[in-house]
């Protein structure tokens, strides 16, 4: 399986295309927030003779959502999102111009990711992993062959997704670290939404986030 990440949008976003030797791909969080980098994204995946299956959301927020409808129009490929953070497309355009960004036309879900246990594209699977706390409906993408792991705003390099916007919940986003991810293991390797890539075992060591919970054992129920 190959990754490669774009970053996108003011926002500073981590779209990634995933692929492996069938040349399928799906496109994880597609944020491209103008002509200029939506023609980056399609020559990315045109000069590589890749075939998109499916665009794929870890959650709903406009940064991870501005390209979707790019893909699904250049491609004719189908988006996949959490039924629960529907309500955030609805309102990006609102959420957007707090940042001074523009939305086009938001997506429409065609594949609700609380439905369904994985993605298959090519010979690669994708686990579904439930890790609300950032969004309601916010999901990771294990893909254990590999031990890749998508983990959109729930778990950055020694930081954590944000929980003070709607729908957030500081509770439930250290469960699903603590509860989900960590146990995948300290080799597993993690692709976050925004910034540098790193693992499990760099964040069980030095993520103070979770080093104040296995460490001096905090409740964040």
């Amino acid at each position: 399986m190959k990754i490669a990440s774009l970053p996108f949008n003011p926002i500073c976003e981590n779209t990634y295309v995933v692929w492996d030797q069938t040349l399928e791909c799906v496109i994880v969080d597609a944020g491209c927030a103008s002509s200029r980098e939506e023609e980056q994204l399609r020559q990315f995946i045109d000069t590589r003779k890749l075939k998109p299956v499916m665009a794929i959301n870890t959650h709903g927020h406009f940064d991870h959502t501005l390209g979707v409808q790019f893909l699904k129009d250049t491609y004719a490929i189908p988006f996949a999102l959490s039924g629960k953070d529907r309500f955030l497309l609805e309102n990006a355009a609102t959420s957007a111009s707090i940042f001074g960004v523009k939305t086009g036309a938001m997506p429409s879900v065609d594949l609700d990711l609380d439905t369904v246990e994985e993605i298959r594209f090519g010979e690669t699977t994708l686990r579904i992993l439930r890790t609300p706390g950032h969004t309601p409906g916010h999901v990771a993408f294990y893909a254990p062959d590999a031990k890749a792991l998508f983990t959109g705003d729930t778990l950055f390099r020694e930081s954590i997704g944000r929980t003070d916007l709607p729908g957030g919940d500081y509770s439930w986003i250290m469960r699903s670290i603590l509860e989900q991810l960590l146990p995948l293991g300290d080799d597993v390797q993690v692709y976050p939404g925004h910034g540098e890539p790193t693992s499990i075992g760099h964040e069980t060591l030095y993520n103070p986030f979770v080093v104040e919970v296995l460490n001096n054992e905090v409740n964040y129920r």
